[in-house]
Formats: structure tokens, sequence, C-alpha cells
């Protein structure tokens, strides 16, 4: 692609790199400048115009962009039609992304023109929402550096849809415990993925009770709220699953609100212990789980091991003990 100043007599044909204004209107940077065009142009005084003139072996930027989006989006993805070099790709309901990090991050290495910016992998994502967008930054791009980058990243960005449909919840009670605190919030999570609550069920907090609750579930997820802090794997709530004749298969995460997370089975269906802190309805741990969960995604014990890069999420209000506290007179940071 060639870009600069031409006279108006080579300009037919050619992109108009900036919006000129006439004596009656305004050009449109982006546009191909037609005859009329150069007559409106030289009727306004100008002699020459800045363009962008295509090369035999170029694509303009909306065709180069289309191409782009179809290859790295799988028919899971919904895309929208190039305008200015841009294609959006869309969530086409509740679910998470599916981002291949490496594929997109070879995608932006081949031509700084030709770019890919999509939303971190797995996050959780509304219907319409934004999964990514191509951008194609000039007006036009080579032909090979576009087949190359649309290779480097076929079929990179994908979608879950949500496949649960169905939950319960379970609260264990203490005496001077929250209760039921913070069910709205955790109705609100789910709501936001589409699954009906459908039961919520108080009990004791003891393993016998506990497991009996868990037996009795008949929604495609179960969800227990400890009235008190499950701080470890053999706590009511972990040991109340294995009880009733689940399995326990991962107890902690390092999320920072969310620690005190535990995954598991019962009768072939996910189990979630959630952390006190589910009880606000600010990010924690829970939601990164929840939402893979609900679209059956397998989450293994690698995949929350992953999760402590970028796990020290916002403080809330509601923690008794704010991590976040200003260093005493004299503190310094360590020496290196």
């Amino acid at each position: 692609m060639r870009f600069g100043p031409v006279p108006l007599d080579q300009a037919v044909g050619a992109v108009l790199a900036h919006s000129v204004g006439t004596e009656s209107s305004r050009l449109r940077k982006g546009a191909v400048l037609t005859a009329a065009d150069i007559d409106t142009l030289r009727r306004a005084g100008l002699t020459e115009v800045i363009v962008a003139r295509l090369d035999p072996t170029d694509l303009d930027e909306d065709t180069a962009a289309e191409r782009l989006a179809t290859s790295v989006a799988t028919d899971a993805v919904l895309l929208t039609d190039a305008f200015t070099g841009r294609v959006n790709l869309l969530a086409p309901g509740p679910g998470v992304a599916l981002i291949d990090g490496a594929a997109i991050q070879a995608l932006n290495s081949i031509d700084p023109m030709i770019t890919c910016a999509t939303v971190p992998p797995f996050q959780q994502m509304g219907q319409g929402g934004m999964i990514a967008t191509v951008k194609i930054i000039a007006y036009a791009v080579d032909q090979t550096d576009l087949t190359r980058a649309a290779a480097a990243a076929e079929n990179a960005i994908s979608f879950a849809t949500v496949t649960l449909r169905t939950a319960d919840l379970i609260v264990t009670e203490v005496s001077g415990g929250p209760g039921l605190a913070g069910q709205d919030a955790i109705e609100g999570r789910l709501n936001a993925l589409g699954i009906t609550l459908n039961t919520v069920t108080t009990s004791a907090h003891r393993t016998d009770e506990l497991a009996e609750h868990i037996k009795n579930s008949q929604s495609d997820l179960v969800l227990i709220l400890t009235g008190s802090a499950t701080s470890d794997p053999n706590d009511v709530a972990p040991a109340a699953l294995r009880s009733a004749g689940g399995t326990v298969t991962r107890f902690g995460m390092p999320v920072d609100p969310g620690n005190l997370l535990f995954l598991g089975q019962f009768d072939q269906r996910p189990v979630i212990g959630l952390p006190g802190c589910a009880r606000s309805p600010a990010l924690n741990g829970a939601d990164w789980i929840l939402a893979r969960i609900a679209c059956g995604l397998t989450v293994t014990n690698e995949d929350i091991a992953a999760m402590g890069v970028g796990g020290l999420l916002k403080e809330i209000p509601t923690r008794p003990h704010p991590r976040n506290r200003r260093l005493p007179k004299g503190a310094h940071a360590p020496a290196k």
C-alpha cells in the first residue's frame, strides 16, 4: 500500500486518508474517491489530497477484517459486519470465552497493522457481550500477511454456553451466624448464567444432617454455603459430601477472596462449596469456578492452580480482616 499526498487527477479509486470539508458537505475518511468526488474537491480549491492506494497484493481493511475474523472464530461465536476495518466477535448467550492465547499472540506478531484483542480466557460473558475485536489498523494489508495471520490463529476463539439449568443451595446455620444472608447475591450469579435456583434449604452445621440434604438434592448443581467458614478438607461440609457418597476433588484455591472454596461431585453432578465471600456480589474465586462448571467444562487441579496468577482480586468491605493495611511507621520494603 502506498500512502501520502497525490494530485487530484491521480486520486480516483484511492482511499481518502482524512476527512475533508467541501462547500456543501464533507467527504469522510475511508471513502473510495470517485470522479465526482474529485470534482467536488477541485471546486473546494484543493489541488492534492492524502490517500491510500492499494497495490495488487493488498486487501482492503474491511475484506481483511472479515476474512481474519471468520478464520479465528469458530461457529460458536457471532460476528458483526465489517466496518472501518473492524469486526467484533460476540457471545451468543451466557457462557465463557474460550481463547487460545498463544495463537492470538502469534497472529498479533505478524504485522502490527493486523490485530486481534480479546477478553481473558474463560471470561464469563452475557448474551451479546464482546469476546474479541479484529481490527485492521491500516486501510489495507498485504494478502500474504493476512493469510499467515489467519492460519496462525485458526479457530483460536470459541465459546462455551451454559449447560446446567437448575441449582440447589444448602446453607448451614450456626449460633450467631449469617444465616441466609447473601442468598440474593448467589441467586444473582445463577441468573446471570441462565440457571434457576430451585430450592434453598437450611441445615444444622453437622456432617450427618448436611449429608442428608445433599442426598435429597435433585438439581443439576449443588451449592453449599456454611455458616462457619470451611477451614480444612475434613471440615463439616467436605466431610458431609463424602458421607453422602460423593467425592471432593479440590479444597482451597489461590484466589483471594475465594480461598476457602471446595469442589466435588455427587451422583455425577457438580458440587461447589462456596467461600463466605460469595455472600457479597463482588467478584471472587467462586465466580470463576461457577462459570466454568455451569458450561460443563472440567476444572482440574492444574486449572485452579493457574488461577493464582491474576487471582488477587479487589478487597470487599464485608471481610472481617482487610488485607490492605498501611505499613507501620519506620517499616520499609524488603531490600533486594
